[in-house]
């Protein structure tokens, strides 16, 4: 089994990446059941937010390699191998967290980058080193990681092939936050269960809105965040959390 649904309690679907055997490294099998999963849980009303683990020794250490070796230009363009299904992670509705311990690399640090939130220990690692195999990232990682941290650094990190330490990581914008290990998953779900608490279509608009704003123009990007605003007060959930402030009481969210 290439992934294991821990558990869906208090709003949040929990999803552990299982390779183990090669540090969770991207294959067709784990990236479709991966895909399916999300897929699933971003249907179910119940769920407010999904968190996505590996184990403590990788997030996902890279495609993998072996599998990819003897594939040829007709093979990859034919399969577009795991890009698009990569793309569909990210157009995901709802939050995404991922919680990265050890190493995050190649394909790991495009699946990151591919959720909305990364939480990692103090023993992450980043990098994009498909320079060194003789070929460049293909999941995103010339444009999420560009992005996220700026030409200069995504130059930087894409040429050389580099390992990313999580304070770097931190100091760059990649990573959200840096959690002890020992606090990490707890953290990780008490930050899903917090977002998982509020409205889920208010939570969607603001996802929305944010990711709108690495792909639009500051004047389009300020347009569509102004017509989100005003859908917010078509919701009844905008009323009970306006109403639920006035009378100093927790809102009770319809999910509508």
């Amino acid at each position: 089994m290439t992934l294991i649904i821990e558990k869906c309690a208090r709003g949040v679907a929990h999803l552990r990446l299982n390779r183990p055997e090669a540090l969770n490294a991207l294959n067709a099998a784990l990236i479709d059941a991966l895909l399916e999963a999300v897929q699933r849980h971003n249907s179910n009303p119940e769920i407010g937010c999904i968190v996505l683990y590996g184990t403590d020794r990788a997030f996902v250490a890279g495609a993998d390699i072996k599998a990819m070796l003897p594939k040829d230009f007709a093979d990859v363009q034919a399969e577009e191998m795991f890009v698009f299904r990569i793309n569909d992670l990210a157009k995901i509705q709802k939050p995404l967290i991922a919680v990265v311990e050890g190493y995050a690399l190649g394909g790991g640090c495009e699946l990151a980058m591919a959720c909305d939130i990364i939480l990692a220990s103090e023993k992450a690692q980043f990098a994009q080193p498909e320079i060194t195999l003789g070929t460049i990232p293909g999941l995103g990682g010339t444009q999420r990681l560009t992005r996220a941290v700026g030409k200069a650094k995504a130059m930087d990190l894409v040429l050389s092939g580099r390992r990313m330490k999580a304070e770097e990581a931190e100091r760059a914008g990649l990573v959200s936050r840096i959690v002890p290990s020992e606090e990490l998953h707890a953290e990780a779900t008490k930050l899903a269960e917090t977002i998982a608490g509020y409205s889920h279509p208010v939570v969607k608009m603001a996802k929305q809105a944010v990711n709108l704003a690495a792909e639009t123009t500051l004047s389009q990007g300020l347009q569509n965040e102004k017509q989100l605003f005003e859908a917010s007060f078509a919701l009844e959930d905008r009323r009970e959390g306006m109403t639920a402030f006035a009378e100093k009481r927790k809102p009770v969210w319809q999910q509508r």
